[in-house]
C-alpha cells in the first residue's frame, strides 16, 4: 500500500484523465445514442435501418476490436489524430449502442395515444419526439442509462491499452512494468481510483432516480 502514498501524485494525475475519457465518452454516447434511438423509430425506412445495423454491429462487437479499429484501422486509411481522441471515439461509438436501446424501451413505453395527440395538433414526428415523447421517456430509463454510464467507465480501462496514456489503466502499467512496484499493491491504487468514480456516480444516479420518480 506505500505505493499509493508514494505515487499518489501520479494517481491523481491517472484519475484525472479517465474522468476526462469518461465525460467526452458520455456526452457523446447519450447525445449519439439519444439520435439512434429516434432513428429506431422513426417513420422513414433508411433511418431506421440505420439505428438497427448501428446496433447490431456495435452492441454485438467486442469493445477491444472496435478500439483497435479506431486506434490503429483509422491512420490506415488517412485519419490521423491522438489516441486519446481514438480513445472516446471507440469508447463513445461502442456504449451509444446500449444508450440507444435504454431509449429506444423508454420510448415504447410512452403511450402511443401521446403521438397520435401531437400529430393531431399538427407536431412533425421529430417535434412530437423532441417534445412530447422523450421527455416522458427519459424518465423511465434512468435506471438502465445508469447502468450503461457505469459499465462505460469501468471499460475506460480497456481504452488505456491501446496508447492514450495518462489514465488509471496507464497509471497501473507504468507502475508494475516501468518502476518495478509489485502488482498487487499498484494495482489496488487502480481499483480505488475507478471505486472513487463508479460509486459517487451510482449514488447520484439513485438520487436521481428518486427525484424522477416523484415528478411522475
Amino acid at each position: 500500500m506505500g505505493v499509493i502514498v508514494e505515487q499518489f501524485p501520479l494517481y491523481m494525475q491517472g484519475l484525472w484523465g479517465t474522468i476526462q475519457i469518461c465525460v467526452f465518452a458520455a456526452i457523446g454516447s447519450l447525445v449519439v445514442g439519444t439520435i439512434l434511438a429516434g432513428f429506431r423509430v422513426s417513420p422513414v425506412p433508411p433511418l431506421r435501418a440505420v439505428g438497427a445495423a448501428w446496433v447490431t454491429v456495435f452492441r454485438n462487437t467486442p469493445l477491444a476490436v472496435v478500439l483497435f479499429a479506431f486506434a490503429f484501422g483509422l491512420p490506415e486509411i488517412g485519419i490521423n489524430g491522438q489516441y486519446f481522441w481514438f480513445g472516446v471515439a471507440g469508447l463513445t461509438v461502442y456504449t451509444s449502442a446500449f444508450v440507444c436501446e435504454a431509449v429506444r424501451s423508454g420510448i415504447n413505453s410512452v403511450s402511443a395515444g401521446q403521438a397520435e395527440a401531437a400529430r393531431a395538433v399538427g407536431l412533425t414526428f421529430s417535434q412530437s419526439l423532441s417534445f412530447i415523447v422523450l421527455p416522458q421517456a427519459l424518465r423511465t430509463v434512468v435506471p438502465p442509462l445508469g447502468s450503461v454510464i457505469i459499465a462505460m467507465i469501468k471499460n475506460s480501462a480497456i481504452v488505456g491499452a491501446f496508447g492514450v496514456g495518462g489514465d488509471l489503466f496507464s497509471v497501473g502499467t507504468q507502475l508494475t512494468s516501468a518502476q518495478g512496484y509489485a502488482a498487487v499493491g499498484a494495482l489496488t491504487g487502480v481499483l480505488l481510483g475507478y471505486l472513487i468514480l463508479t460509486i459517487p456516480a451510482g449514488l447520484l444516479l439513485g438520487v436521481l432516480e428518486r427525484k424522477v420518480a416523484v415528478a411522475r
